[in-house]
């Protein structure tokens, strides 16, 4: 009887997850099986592939230099973004998880009010910024400070700016819950033994929070290298990402199965940096233990 009962749950508990596993099935693993197949058919004219398979989609992009600068040049922008996330989000993340509760409300808001305007609008937002005729460049042209207008977009300091500012509220959040979930008495400790400020944050309040540190930098970075609309935008054609091409590939010259092996690569080389970076993260949490 207790065995009977014992399979009797297990099978409700099957049944629960069933709804969410059938979604997942249909809309990610079916699709990313498509995506794996297409990456080695033949490439047509004027039909998505043609008969036959072949490994030439991926020696295209392993062995053409011009892809693989696309592709370092996309997890450069993709690092430099998680990096400048994590110094301008983590003095926010502990202000809010911190400071005075009676402003905590107005933080939050003006914290998570970027995304409630559409990516594409930020985007434009940036370009009205940053543009040879922008609002930044005329000011400094108009005060004297500079004689002719900084180069602010089509290059990757443009797309690192505006992506910094997409991405941010994906750095904050989870650093904030990890501060929030660390006792104030362990600052309040480190202190009365003769700690410092800065002490207190590099030895005890960093160390503490990296679980948070690991899962915003995991977020930021798999959406800085996947970002199609910021790039393309304030990159313009002179700044080519992997997330770019495969647009191109797929829409304009219609090469599927070459587009489907640029998101297979990068997709496989993007899960393998945010594993290294997750394993390196851990085994710091663990010394630290």
């Amino acid at each position: 009887m207790a065995a009977r009962r014992m399979i009797g749950r297990l099978g409700a508990r099957h049944l629960l997850i069933l709804p969410a596993a059938l979604v997942l099935l249909l809309f990610l693993v079916v699709p990313y099986f498509n995506i794996i197949l297409m990456s080695f058919r033949q490439p047509g004219q004027g039909v998505p592939y043609a008969a036959g398979w072949t490994l030439a989609n991926y020696g295209k992009y392993l062995f053409d230099g011009f892809y693989l600068g696309q592709l370092v040049n996309t997890l450069w922008i993709g690092a430099v973004t998680t990096f400048a996330c994590l110094v301008i989000g983590y003095p926010v993340a502990w202000q809010l998880a911190r400071g005075s509760a009676a402003w905590r409300g107005l933080r939050y808001g003006i914290v998570l009010a970027p995304l409630l305007v559409g990516i594409v609008i930020r985007s434009y937002g940036w370009t009205i910024l940053l543009g040879n005729n922008g609002v930044i460049n005329r000011t400094l042209v108009g005060w004297g400070l500079i004689e002719a207008p900084l180069p602010l977009m089509y290059n990757g300091l443009g797309i690192i700016i505006a992506l910094t500012h997409v991405l941010l509220p994906f750095m904050i959040l989870p650093v904030m819950g990890a501060i929030q979930g660390i006792d104030p008495a362990l600052d309040l400790a480190a202190r009365s033994l003769g700690a410092g400020r800065r002490s207190v944050v590099w030895r005890v309040l960093l160390p503490l929070s990296l679980p948070g540190v690991q899962a915003g930098s995991i977020l930021v970075f798999v959406l800085a290298i996947s970002a199609y609309v910021t790039p393309a935008l304030i990159g313009g054609l002179r700044v080519k990402t992997v997330a770019v091409s495969v647009v191109d590939a797929l829409i304009d010259t219609f090469q599927w199965p070459f587009g489907s092996a640029l998101a297979l690569g990068l997709a496989i080389i993007g899960g393998a940096c945010v594993a290294g970076f997750a394993r390196a993260t851990r085994m710091k949490w663990a010394t630290r233990q």
